[in-house]
């Protein structure tokens, strides 16, 4: 059997587990210079808060129902994430952390699964106050929806569903649409709905002619997952295939150089990124996109694909790459909300085969000025080393209402007094 360990409304969680006054009110986490909700407590959802919503268009509605808003904490949230991940490791010797709030365990070689899940539960919300659904089934599919249902009747299941037999695979096939099932996506739910397929079941039965055909491979482990055929094995931890750094501006900016700053920053961020997984790059995409919800103004979005010449990890050298990118997609007389840089086509550092040619190559006395500069700033709290050319506040991000880092910055640890009464 496998279990699909998902944190219930994981952001919101975490900024309840540090103030429990928040405990049954609604509560929703905001998007990076606090643009759009990204995460609701169930009391939010109820009240009819979107995922994805522009923070602007819902002001009123947060005051009219007293809601509880916070500027994402990702710090504290992926703490709190190591932390839960931790311990659901020691009830498996397979675990594939899926998410920053999602996990699978290879439960084999336990005969009790639903004592095994609810065990897990207990534990989790104990250690980290952070409160979990489990769900168990024989693929990583089938645990899919057993964890859906799981999270959908907590009172009826305790939070732990097991799915465990024939009868309660096709009643769960039958309750799920077939554009919820995990892996479908949205353009194969279109084919699927086109071709009479609306529920799960209907997926699981359908021709395997068909799938292949129209869904390829892909679909066809999935389908036979559905059916309990085990296919998607689990996976290793993989190093990131790419790294992007976006950001939604504060207001809008429109100079050369307010545009540039703030680019450069970003590249120097993802480029510490790469750093981190000792990986090179060889491509970079640059995109600036002027404000999507303004009426007076065409939505405008352009981007444009940098090759390198060689594979690099250098904060100096991928900058310069992006500048010239920048500058064949910026406009002087647009005013933009938003931009980012993507680092791709990574290469391992420890296997890249340098060419022959010396100008064909990283300067290679790059690598210990980045590894030197890296080292300083982890340990800074005040932006360490930076680039001249990158924004001099270090691109701080509007954050109204932001909570403390509890568990990563001794400045933020709650403090307990008694009361002497």
């Amino acid at each position: 059997m496998i279990a699909l360990i998902d944190c219930n409304n994981f952001y919101a969680s975490c900024e309840r587990v540090f103030n429990p006054s928040l405990n049954d009110k609604p509560v929703v986490v905001l998007s990076n210079n606090d643009g759009c909700v990204i995460a609701r407590s169930n009391e939010a959802k109820k009240i009819g808060i979107e995922m994805g919503i522009p923070a602007f268009k819902v002001q009123e509605l947060f005051r009219r129902n007293n809601v509880a808003v916070y500027s994402a904490n990702f710090a504290l949230y992926g703490d709190m994430s190591r932390r839960v991940m931790s311990i659901l490791s020691g009830y498996s010797p397979l675990q594939e952390v899926y998410s920053v709030d999602e996990c699978f365990l290879d439960l084999a070689e336990t005969a009790t699964p639903k004592e095994y899940g609810l065990r897990m539960k207990e534990h989790v919300g104990r250690w980290t106050g952070i409160p979990i659904s489990v769900g168990i089934a024989p693929t990583k599919a089938l645990a899919k929806v057993a964890n859906r249902i799981a999270k959908k009747y907590p009172s009826q299941t305790g939070g732990c569903y097991v799915m465990d037999t024939e009868e309660k695979r096709v009643k769960a096939l039958r309750w799920l649409s077939v554009e919820d099932v995990w892996g479908i996506g949205r353009r194969n739910a279109v084919k699927l709905q086109a071709a009479g397929v609306f529920k799960a079941v209907d997926f699981a039965e359908m021709s395997e002619s068909w799938v292949r055909r129209n869904m390829t491979v892909t679909g066809i482990n999935l389908q036979r997952e559905l059916t309990g055929i085990r296919c998607i094995e689990f996976v290793e931890e993989e190093k990131s295939k790419s790294f992007s750094v976006t950001r939604t501006f504060e207001k809008e900016y429109g100079t050369w150089d307010e545009i540039k700053e703030r680019v450069v920053t970003f590249t120097a961020m993802a480029a510490a990124k790469i750093r981190k997984q000792q990986s090179l790059c060889s491509r970079i995409q640059v995109f600036l996109q002027t404000n999507y919800f303004k009426d007076t103004e065409e939505a405008l979005s352009r981007s444009v694909e940098v090759r390198l010449p060689f594979s690099t990890s250098s904060t100096l050298e991928i900058v310069d790459f992006v500048v010239s990118g920048l500058k064949k997609i910026y406009e002087k007389d647009l005013h933009y909300k938003r931009a980012g840089v993507t680092l791709y086509n990574f290469t391992d550092e420890k296997h890249h085969q340098p060419a022959l040619f010396p100008e064909m190559n990283a300067n290679p006395r790059h690598k210990g000025l980045m590894n030197a500069i890296d080292a300083i700033n982890h340990f800074s709290s005040s932006g360490g080393i930076r680039l001249a050319s990158q924004d001099a506040r270090m691109f701080k991000m509007h954050q109204e209402h932001l909570s403390g880092r509890y568990t990563t910055d001794i400045r933020d640890i709650l403090q307990v007094t008694q009361d002497k009464r």
